[in-house]
């Protein structure tokens, strides 16, 4: 009777919908990929930044639109939470009540820490200033395909700064990243938020730019016809809905779809601004003599996020169904939220589980990057263990990647977990090598083998592997 409790009682594992473990075998592939990111901002200058994991939520709310601050994660304030709470509190809804019961939530992204970061410590910043920050964001959306419900953001801003130099920067950080991980075949997607208001008052729409904004960056996500629904339901009135879709297919060059815009836009004094930035951007691109920038004027890319000012950025990969691995774009005032205002930043935030997700289907990943260990020692007995300890000390004072099998046991199977953990190399130390000196190098792919003097071995093994 008392088993039969005990099984009751069992649970099954479980870890929330849209989040993720990650083996050793994912984790060092999720490293490389943070490294190749991480030294591409310590190339373009930028300083190492980390903020908490919760924020206040009046940090936190106001700063992504409605629909961001939907999927904010609130956290219950500690011990009885209710008790600045009544039912009055209840029938007023769940906005009113959350206020009442939580103070703190989980952080949505990167970018409004970092804007509360540079209020709180401006005095001992040199501006512009320039930080890299690489942590886990949370997001209560529905999970699929590449998109979770926690994942790691990477992301560089500049802050302090109006320069477009900065813009052009970023789409040459894009190129440095992409092409430090073999990814090739992408776009580099750009719009300006002062084009999209410019449309917004071509079309008769004046004063609707976050309703446009956040309906437009659905395009690709649910059509045309449903984007043109979601702006009629927002009040939009059919005339200005019939004035924008010629907008939504201008084809051409990049220079060919800015001269249609420039045309278009002669009546807004902003849109016209928004174009002249966008060419200043591409100009400044080409001065900097990229053979392929991967730039693609997209006149319906939004970016749903509010504090958007003027250029706007986002990065597809071709051939896998996986929405942006890239984005960001120039913000002029959100850290006036937090009582410093006229301080203009631009920024760009890499999705790592994304990319994680397109280098794994195109097979992108080297084959190196996956092995953490780079030789075995073999355990035969005590007097094996004692020697190879001296051995084993030698290796990875030269920088190899080594460990010994902790255990004496039968030698096949300790070289099956070589051959499990992906151990392209073993080393034997039984006693004939002890005695002479000449260890056996054994190369797990290869079958071969040979009796080296250690110092040899070395030499050997830094030759078939880069020890960066």
């Amino acid at each position: 009777m008392e088993s039969e409790e005990k099984v009751k009682k069992i649970q099954k594992p479980t870890i929330p919908k849209g989040t993720r473990d990650f083996g050793p075998e994912q984790m060092t592939k999720r490293n490389f990929i943070f490294e190749k990111i991480r030294s591409a901002f310590q190339k373009f200058g930028f300083l190492p930044l980390e903020t908490p994991a919760m924020e206040n939520l009046s940090v936190l709310t106001g700063k992504y639109g409605e629909e961001g601050d939907q999927l904010l994660y609130k956290i219950l304030n500690s011990g009885d939470f209710l008790s600045k709470s009544n039912l009055e509190d209840v029938e007023k809804g769940y906005k009113h009540l959350t206020s009442k019961i939580s103070e703190r939530g989980l952080r949505y992204d990167l970018t409004v820490p970092f804007a509360r970061y540079v209020v709180m410590n401006r005095s001992n910043l040199a501006f512009p200033f320039k930080r890299y920050q690489i942590q886990p964001v949370w997001r209560a959306d529905r999970p699929q395909k590449g998109r979770y419900r926690e994942f790691y953001q990477c992301d560089a801003d500049v802050v302090g700064t109006n320069s477009l130099i900065c813009e052009a920067e970023i789409v040459l950080l894009i190129n440095e990243v992409f092409q430090n991980l073999n990814l090739k075949d992408f776009d580099i997607k750009i719009n300006n938020r002062k084009i999209l208001t410019g449309i917004t008052e071509v079309i008769g729409a004046r004063g609707r730019e976050v309703d446009f904004c956040v309906a437009v960056d659905k395009l690709d996500k649910i059509g045309e016809g449903k984007v043109l629904d979601e702006l009629r339901q927002k009040g939009f009135e059919e005339n200005s809905i019939e004035k924008l879709i010629p907008f939504l297919s201008i084809k051409g060059s990049n220079e060919e779809k800015l001269a249609q815009m420039k045309s278009i836009l002669t009546e807004s004094e902003i849109g016209l601004q928004g174009v002249e930035e966008t060419e200043e951007v591409f100009n400044t691109v080409k001065a900097f003599g990229l053979s392929n920038d991967h730039l693609d004027f997209d006149l319906t890319l939004a970016r749903g996020l509010s504090y958007y000012t003027g250029a706007i950025f986002e990065v597809k990969a071709h051939h896998v169904k996986i929405g942006s691995i890239t984005g960001g774009g120039r913000y002029d005032n959100l850290t006036g939220a937090f009582g410093m205002p006229d301080v203009s930043g631009v920024g760009i935030s890499f999705g790592v589980d994304r990319i994680y997700d397109v280098m794994e289907e195109l097979g992108l990943f080297p084959t190196e990057s996956q092995v953490s260990t780079k030789v075995m020692l073999v355990n035969f007995d005590k007097a094996s263990e004692v020697y190879g300890l001296g051995v084993l000390n030698q290796l990875r004072k030269a920088g190899i990647n080594s460990e010994i099998f902790p255990e004496s046991v039968k030698m096949k199977k300790q070289l099956h977990y070589a051959n499990k953990k992906g151990i392209p190399f073993v080393i034997l130390l039984g006693s004939e090598e002890i005695e002479s000196g000449l260890l056996t190098l054994k190369d797990m792919k290869e079958g071969k083998q040979e009796k080296l003097p250690v110092e040899e071995i070395i030499k050997n093994l830094k030759s078939n592997w880069s020890f960066d």
